[in-house]
């Protein structure tokens, strides 16, 4: 059971120029306090890295939709 005369310590107060998009020029909104997209200005605020695409080996020897080539064809009618 919580005492009647203790509080919690309180959020240090923020405002726009401690935001993030505000010092770096990005925000578009004159508000006298800060708004929902706030980011406090020390935040780390790099996008994650991305995976590395990678080629697969090539497991055919030639595409599944290629047509024969001339001698493939031309051995088809002769023999």
């Amino acid at each position: 059971m919580p005492r009647q005369g203790t509080r919690a310590p309180r959020a240090p107060r923020v405002s726009c120029e401690d935001c993030f998009f505000h010092r770096n020029l990005l925000c578009a909104l004159d508000l006298g306090e800060p708004c929902s997209t706030f980011r406090p200005a020390e935040a780390n605020l790099a996008p994650p890295q991305q995976l590395r695409f990678v080629f697969r080996h090539e497991r055919r020897s030639r595409a599944a939709w290629a047509f024969p080539s001339a001698q493939e064809q031309a051995a088809l009618y002769t023999s």
